[in-house]
Parts: C-alpha cells; sequence; structure tokens
C-alpha cells in the first residue's frame, strides 16, 4: 500500500508540472491568412503574405508566447490581375527598394509583453523584423478555442522602406505612399 500511495504522488507532481509548463499550438499555415493594405494619396492596393510558420504559447489558458515567421517572397497583389500591373507590382514589392526579398526571404514576429485586457484579448508589445532591422509594434490580439486574430499597423519607413514616402521625399505630391501599411491576420490552429 506505501508504494501505491508513492506511485500516486509521483504520478500527481507529473501531472502538476505539465499542467505548469506552456502548451504550445502550432498555426496551420495552410488555413491561416495574412491580409495587407498600402494606402497613397491616389489609391490603395491590397494583397496577401504566408505565414512560414507560427506558434502561440498558453499557460493555464492564458496566453503568454507567440513567435512567428512570415514568407516575404510570398507576397501577392490582389485588387489588381494579370495584365493590369499586377506582376510589376509584385515585382516592386519583393525589389530592394521594398522588402528586398532575395536577401531578406522572411519576417518575423516575435511576444516580447502580453497583458490580457479581457476575456481572450490580450496587448501585446512584439518585436517584428523586417529586412533584418527589428523595432516594436503594439497590438491586440483576439484568441478563441482554434482562432486568433490581430490587426495591426506598421510604419515601413522604421525598416528602411522609404520609396514614395512624403515623411523622407518633398515634392512627391499625389504620387506619396503612406508609411503605415496595415496588417490582418486571421490564424487557424
Amino acid at each position: 500500500m506505501k508504494n501505491f500511495k508513492t506511485i500516486a504522488i509521483a504520478l500527481l507532481v507529473v501531472a502538476g508540472s505539465f499542467s505548469a509548463t506552456a502548451q504550445e499550438k502550432k498555426v496551420d499555415i495552410s488555413k491561416s491568412k495574412i491580409s495587407w493594405v498600402g494606402k497613397k494619396v491616389t489609391g490603395q492596393h491590397e494583397g496577401t503574405i504566408n505565414l512560414s510558420q507560427g506558434s502561440l504559447s498558453f499557460k493555464k489558458d492564458v496566453l503568454v508566447n507567440g513567435t512567428f515567421i512570415v514568407d516575404m517572397t510570398s507576397i501577392t497583389v490582389t485588387d489588381l490581375k494579370a495584365g493590369e500591373g499586377k506582376e510589376k507590382l509584385e515585382g516592386h514589392l519583393k525589389a530592394d527598394d521594398f522588402f528586398g526579398t532575395d536577401k531578406f526571404p522572411t519576417a518575423k514576429l516575435v511576444f516580447k509583453t502580453i497583458g490580457k485586457k479581457s476575456a481572450g484579448v490580450y496587448a501585446v508589445t512584439a518585436d517584428l523584423t523586417i529586412k533584418g532591422i527589428t523595432n516594436p509594434v503594439k497590438f491586440n490580439i483576439t484568441v478563441g478555442k482554434n482562432t486568433a486574430t490581430a490587426a495591426l499597423k506598421v510604419d515601413r519607413t522604421k525598416y528602411d522602406i522609404k520609396y514614395g514616402s512624403g515623411s523622407v521625399f518633398e515634392g512627391l505630391g499625389d504620387k506619396a505612399i503612406n508609411d503605415e501599411f496595415e496588417l490582418a491576420v486571421d490564424l487557424k490552429f
């Protein structure tokens, strides 16, 4: 009987240590989606970009970490059709004066601080690395059982993406492109 009590206590200790460690949820990259919008004086363009990998970590159902790798070579334009400038714009976004995807094929987002705002909603400060340059970004993420969504704005000039920036170049007139681009993230696990 003493051995049974010892085994039972050992099992409780082991089970307790599992519940105290973080549970990682890997993103299903085939079902997840990142949409982007870039605005300019005369309109906007939009498209998608794919995740290479990503995960969120939880302790006792509370979000404690997140890490994501984005495939920058997958950037596509969805508001233009072939022959309407779609290929030209996609090529320009991949060129060195924008994301430089030949030299920097991935971007990375790593959560640094997380504060719970309400049930399933967290305020996140994360390090975003684009073109080898890392800067903090802040956003809210809403987490469900097998989903998570976030919307964030990124100032591209902080990542040495200055093409068409009215805050960098004078006299652009209606050719100026907004410094911030918007991302809408829809994750499935």
